[in-house]
Formats: structure tokens, C-alpha cells, sequence
């Protein structure tokens, strides 16, 4: 609470008058088992479900207010509540549809368990239908499926095409089947169909990546790509086509994420040489993107299994970059692990700059609450997939992921499972810690650890509920 002082009188404050500031809301105990991080999920889905409209709960346009015209339709998943004028220091409107961000959103209601209507379907679910394909008939050429953001009212905006945002929609609208209205699943095969016979035709080309910065060949997007194509290969609802080709493309697409292999870490973007010559590791899209987080998100959101090695190897790579001494070392998760014992927590890629305001760069970027609890999700994976195969996957590639657990080649696997969750514990733990009363902004100042950029990111939320869903598998 900041002190204010009149006349002379102190605030209401029971701290010295020499003590530091104090945070502008209680933290959370750190005490042993005084926080359980499953009882959260209920408040994190909370938040999460208030950046959803529906018919009774409609967002203006920050851009056009008391047009109406412009409002919420029902559906929309908004990116984060944030835009210039509501949140000071920051120059981005998040306040329109991201694809991807919506996907990844309501994938979360759909494992919710959300309590059906009297028809037995989620009208949440219906509606994000009907939002996706009102998106996809405003994406008129020369914009393409792929189109990645959209107004609140599902107008096209002016923005990039990005390749995974079909893909990842598929894997969700597949994933709610179930809980659709028989009205609106006619709508969502066609919708899937096309969105199928839309990435068959583009898979292999250059996209727009994951942080819509650059253009090239995105492990994230085939490793979306590919889960899309595998889950089209083995669902059993009526009407979703089936191309000839799939099962070819879903095998190019393989190979080429092994492709992004430069042998120590799989290189995030593969830039396109331009003259028919097929990408190389060794040419990333930019100098200082790798190792990058979407490596990860590969896994956690796509197709890449968690026990492959080179995921592993990037991973411990991408975590010792942020520890001390690494080379986009974030102060405070040095400051986390000494006086805590949380941490660490996880930016995007380590000549990242941007914190919220693009006017303002800043080298090194800061952590992002998604990136850890992404790599939280990976550890909690790994944890299950050791209990269920009663073997650890080390080698010589994964070594250092695993020794940052302690674990070794002797380590039992019951004991490695406890491990990996552990530290994937910690991590979560230091986004609570850091959270502002438990609502998460985009992301935490490396130094301070005070939230900053736009606040309540509507896909904090979601990589909060995803990971806790993991931690359910693997103890």
C-alpha cells in the first residue's frame, strides 16, 4: 500500500517509517503447505472466462465507444481487457480476437467440465463456433484462412497471416464436439473441413510465426499443423473429410521439424532462402531468437512428444539463458531461488525487447507468466509420461534438462516424476508469488518481478489452467 499522508498524520500502516514499499497487495505464503496450487484453478478460470463475451456480457470497442455496431459478438476471446488509454506506459490495444489466443482459451473451457444447458450443450462452446466461422467469412482475399486477428464484432483487422491459428482452432473445435448443440456441429464440420483443406495447401510455405515478428518456416506452426493432421487422421465424426493427402503431409511435416535441428537445440524459425533451395538450421529467420520458448509451446500446444531429447536439450538451454550467468539473465530469479525458493520463470527469447510498449524497447525482454507455465506443462508431461513408462529418457542430449532436477542416469523413475513436478511447482509458484492478487498481466519486470505490459492476458489464465491439468496427470 503506498503511504499517503494529511496534516502530518501517517497512513493507516503498521510498517516503520523506514521500511521498503510495499507491494500493492498482499502475497501469497510461501510457507510450506500454505499453497495449494490446484485450489486456484477455479479463480484463474474465473478470469479467464470474464475475457469471453456472450449474449449477456458484451465488450465495447475501445476504438469506436457507444457504437454499438462495433460491439462483442458472442464468442469473442478477447487477448487481454488492456489498450493505451486504460493501462498508462503501455501503447497496445489488446482488445481484439487473436485466433491462436482463442483457441488456446477456450481448448481450456472445453476440459473445464462447464455444467451443460437443458439441451445438454455449453452455450460458451456454440458460440465460439459460430464467432470462427463469422471470422473466416470476413476473410475475403486477399487475406486467407490463416488471417490472425479480428475485431471484437468479427471484422477482419489489418494484421499478418499466421498458419497455425487453423490448425490450433481444428484441435479445439474437434475437442468440443461433445458439448455442441446439434445446430451448431454442421457449422463446425464445415468449418474444420475447410480449415483442412485451407493448411493443405499452405503447409509447406513460409508463415508469419508465433510472435509476429518474423516470416519464415515455424516449428510451432507445423508441430499445430501436424497435431491438426494427426487428430483429422483418427476422428470418427460424421462429415469431416479425410484428403487423399493427409497422411503424406502429415509425414513431410515430421520430417521437416526435424529439420530445425541444428545439433545442440531446435532453431525456432527456418528462413526462407528465396531461390528454391530447401531451409536450414543453420540460416535462422534473425540472429538472438534462439533458444525460443515456441519450442516448448511445440510441444505443450502441438505435436511434439515430450520425451524427444532435442525438445529436452532446448528446454535446459532455454533455462540457463535466464538463470545467472546465462546470457539474458533475469535478476529476479536469482532473487527468487535464494530468498523463495521459487523459480525460475521464462521470457520468450533472449534478444527480446519488447515489454508492452513499442515505443520504449527494452534488450532482454522480461518474463512472461505463459512462457512459465509452458514450461512448467512440459515438466509435468514428462513427470507421466516416466510414470507410465516406468523408464527416464536420458542421454546424452537431455542430460542437462534433467540435471537441472537432479536427476541423473541412476534416478529411479518414480523419483524422477516427483522431481520434474517439483520444479515445475516452483515455477508456477513464482507466478503466483508475483501475481497481482492472483490476476496475471503478460508479464513480471525482470528485475523488480512487479507485473508489467498489459494486464489480465486472457492466455496467462489459459497456461495456468493447461499446466494444472498436467500436474493432475502426474501425480
Amino acid at each position: 500500500m503506498l503511504e499517503y499522508t494529511t496534516s502530518g498524520l501517517r497512513a493507516r500502516t503498521h510498517r516503520p517509517g523506514d521500511a521498503p514499499s510495499a507491494r500493492a497487495t498482499v502475497q501469497t505464503s510461501l510457507a510450506p503447505g500454505a499453497l495449494d496450487l490446484r485450489s486456484l484453478v477455479p479463480i484463474m478460470f474465473a478470469f479467464m472466462l470474464r475475457n469471453i463475451a456472450s449474449n449477456g456480457f458484451v465488450y465495447s470497442d475501445p476504438q469506436a465507444p457507444g457504437d454499438v455496431s462495433r460491439d462483442s459478438k458472442p464468442g469473442c476471446v478477447i487477448a487481454a481487457p488492456s489498450f493505451p488509454a486504460q493501462t498508462p506506459g503501455i501503447d497496445q490495444d489488446y482488445v481484439f480476437n487473436w485466433v491462436r489466443d482463442g483457441a488456446i482459451t477456450v481448448m481450456e473451457v472445453v476440459r473445464s467440465g462447464l455444467p451443460a444447458g437443458p439441451d445438454g450443450t455449453v452455450p460458451t462452446l456454440d458460440d465460439y463456433v459460430r464467432f470462427a466461422d463469422l471470422c473466416r467469412s470476413h476473410a475475403r482475399p486477399p487475406l486467407t484462412q490463416g488471417h490472425a486477428c479480428y475485431t471484437i464484432a468479427g471484422e477482419a483487422r489489418p494484421w499478418t497471416e499466421q498458419n497455425d491459428g487453423p490448425a490450433l482452432q481444428t484441435s479445439t473445435v474437434l475437442a468440443a464436439w461433445d458439448q455442441l448443440g446439434a445446430g451448431t456441429r454442421e457449422q463446425a464440420v464445415d468449418l474444420v473441413n475447410s480449415n483442412v483443406a485451407y493448411l493443405l495447401g499452405v503447409f509447406e510455405e513460409p508463415t508469419t510465426n508465433l510472435w509476429e515478428e518474423h516470416n519464415g518456416y515455424s516449428f510451432f506452426a507445423r508441430s499445430a499443423q501436424l497435431r491438426c493432421f494427426e487428430e483429422i487422421q483418427a476422428s470418427t465424426i460424421a462429415g469431416i473429410d479425410k484428403p487423399a493427402t493427409l497422411r503424406p503431409a502429415a509425414d513431410r511435416l515430421r520430417r521437416a521439424l526435424a529439420e530445425h535441428w541444428d545439433g545442440g537445440m531446435y532453431v525456432s524459425v527456418l528462413a526462407d532462402p528465396g531461390n528454391g533451395a530447401p531451409p536450414s538450421p543453420r540460416n535462422p529467420v534473425v540472429a538472438g531468437y534462439d533458444p525460443n520458448i515456441d519450442i516448448v509451446q511445440a510441444a505443450v500446444y502441438g505435436a511434439v512428444p515430450v520425451t524427444d531429447t532435442k525438445l529436452l536439450a532446448t528446454a535446459a538451454r532455454l533455462r540457463s539463458q535466464w538463470e545467472e550467468g546465462g546470457p539474458a539473465f533475469y535478476p529476479i530469479n536469482k532473487s527468487d531461488r535464494e530468498g523463495r525458493g521459487i523459480g525460475p520463470m521464462f521470457g520468450r527469447y533472449p534478444d527480446d525487447v519488447y515489454g508492452g510498449d513499442t515505443a520504449h524497447p527494452q534488450r532482454g525482454g522480461h518474463p512472461w507468466a505463459l512462457s512459465t507455465c509452458n514450461v512448467a506443462e512440459l515438466h509435468y508431461k514428462l513427470a507421466a509420461e516416466i510414470r507410465t513408462r516406468d523408464a527416464v529418457p536420458v542421454d546424452d542430449l537431455s542430460t542437462p534438462f534433467f540435471a537441472q532436477s537432479g536427476i541423473d542416469a541412476s534416478t529411479p523413475p518414480t523419483a524422477a516424476a516427483t522431481a520434474l513436478t517439483a520444479t515445475g511447482d516452483a515455477m508456477v509458484r513464482a507466478v503466483v508469488y508475483h501475481s497481482d492478487h492472483l490476476e496475471l498481466s503478460e508479464q513480471f519486470d525482470g528485475t523488480t518481478g512487479y507485473q508489467r505490459s498489459v494486464r489480465n492476458l486472457t492466455w496467462s489464465y489459459a497456461a495456468y489452467l493447461s499446466a494444472m491439468r498436467a500436474r493432475a496427470e502426474a501425480v
